[in-house]
């Protein structure tokens, strides 16, 4: 979490209020431009060759022809905060989970971001009948928590502190305890370059959007945490997502 951790209720407090059951937790190199896919109008479906010996698919278009060069400068290295965020090795990762613009599906109001756990994309409605779509990662404990929230603040280069609970699983975490003073923010950080915090009536929900060194966890459902994003990814909904923003998180996917 963050040294801010005092300024909000305890999980303990929360989940006695809201009864939601378990809820999420955050888990468990040269520089370049922040390249972004232009926000126009949504480009062709495009067929990506069969990724790790698949068939192939279409995947939604992107207002560019899904070129390598494109995506290969969206995800390069970046320099940023004193760190150099390594490029994202292409091949490890799934196409479809790439950044691009696509037709909203939502039905949400402009500026919302909605999170479909069940396909593993989140998406940025822009109010035009277009919306940013973005690949995300879902810890396990990211099924335990669905509804409407808001950004009630958001940091970069967040300080990680794991729960009490991940610390029983994995002692050698205690080094990063609140009392420890957390994992400080860096290339490694479990929460990445970004993280948004979710609140929900004024209460901590515990649920993060948060970037991850591990970019190839993409469209994965495994360990422990709440919804990751590529390091580039996340910096990109960052700069376009301000505080106060509404995020749905829909556990049934998207119809």
């Amino acid at each position: 979490m963050s040294d801010q951790a005092s300024r909000v209720p305890s999980r303990r407090a929360f989940l006695t209020t809201f009864g939601l059951g378990a809820v999420a937790l955050a888990s468990g190199c040269a520089s370049n431009p922040r390249a972004r896919i232009a926000d126009t109008a949504v480009g062709p479906a495009y067929y990506a060759p069969g990724f790790g010996g698949g068939d192939g698919y279409l995947a939604g278009g992107a207002g560019v022809s899904g070129a390598p060069s494109e995506y290969a400068s969206m995800y390069g290295p970046i320099e940023d905060g004193g760190f150099l965020i390594p490029p994202v090795d292409l091949s490890r990762v799934n196409p479809r989970f790439y950044r691009q613009m696509v037709q909203d599906p939502t039905g949400e109001a402009p500026g919302t971001i909605t999170i479909d756990t069940a396909s593993r994309f989140a998406y940025l409605s822009h109010g035009d009948g277009s919306a940013m779509r973005y690949g995300v990662g879902i810890g396990r404990e990211g099924f335990a928590w669905a509804g409407d929230a808001k950004v009630q603040w958001k940091q970069k280069w967040p300080k990680w502190t794991p729960p009490d609970e991940m610390i029983v699983r994995q002692p050698e975490l205690s080094i990063y305890s609140a009392d420890n003073g957390g994992k400080p923010g860096g290339l490694d950080n479990p929460l990445g370059a970004r993280a948004l915090y979710l609140f929900q009536n004024g209460q901590d929900t515990f649920y993060r959007l948060h970037g991850t060194p591990q970019y190839w966890t993409i469209g994965t459902a495994a360990s422990s945490g709440c919804i990751r994003f590529m390091n580039q990814d996340i910096i990109d909904l960052y700069d376009r997502a301000p505080v106060g923003s509404k995020v749905v998180v829909r556990q049934a996917g998207i119809v």
